[in-house]
């Protein structure tokens, strides 16, 4: 019998405005066996967010008292407020057989790397600066100047590109959530997932004549 562990984690980056949010949402609702990791954040709620269910708002005393303890697998500061995510809610899914797929920045990306934790990391950009431009002005969330500090920003994280396994190009989002999907399947059958794929196979019961 041939088995395999393919539980990990599936990081999501891509620049503000990139719609790694939407293609979560989309690959959550296409595939089963995909748990969401609900990020701790210090900043308040923006339109139709809801506390537990797009982040856990808390104070920033609460989260650096979390972050003392040990409590988050990755922690930054991004815009002037803490983002972080629970280490022990990601290693309970996991233990029950699941993946957990999370979104955040680079800067939280590259800690989650350093861990023994098994991860799949890709970045999601629109096709060029000009339309991540116009989507960070269509969202009607942030002023001109608010907007060009995220672009000057998304051009230093673009630039950690090549720290990713997999770069999904944003232009249609039903392609782009195919492909985020076609990456999570690839990744399951890599034979590193496998324990002891010779041995299992050979031992299955199959015996021939020479």
């Amino acid at each position: 019998m041939i088995a395999r562990d393919n539980r990990f984690l599936i990081i999501l980056s891509a620049p503000s405005g990139g719609g790694k949010s939407t293609i979560l949402n989309e690959v959550l609702r296409e595939q089963a066996g995909i748990d969401y990791s609900v990020s701790y954040t210090t900043r308040s709620p923006r339109g139709i967010e809801q506390d537990g269910v797009h982040y856990h708002f808390v104070s920033e005393s609460e989260f650096l008292s979390r972050r003392e303890r040990g409590d988050f697998l990755e922690s930054a500061l991004v815009f002037g407020k803490w983002y972080g995510t629970s280490i022990s809610y990601i290693k309970s899914r996991l233990a029950l057989g699941n993946h957990v797929i999370m979104d955040i920045d680079v800067q939280g990306a590259a800690l989650v790397s350093s861990t023994d934790i098994p991860y799949v990391k890709i970045f999601i950009i629109p096709p060029s600066m000009e339309v991540l431009r116009q989507r960070l002005v269509l969202r009607q969330t942030d002023s001109e100047n608010e907007i060009e500090k995220r672009l000057r920003i998304a051009r230093d994280e673009i630039l950690r590109i090549t720290e990713y396994a997999y770069l999904v190009i944003n232009d249609d989002l039903a392609t782009a959530v195919e492909d985020v999907l076609a990456i999570i399947r690839a990744e399951e059958n890599k034979s590193i997932r496998y324990k002891n794929p010779i041995s299992g196979f050979l031992e299955t019961g199959e015996h021939y004549d020479e």
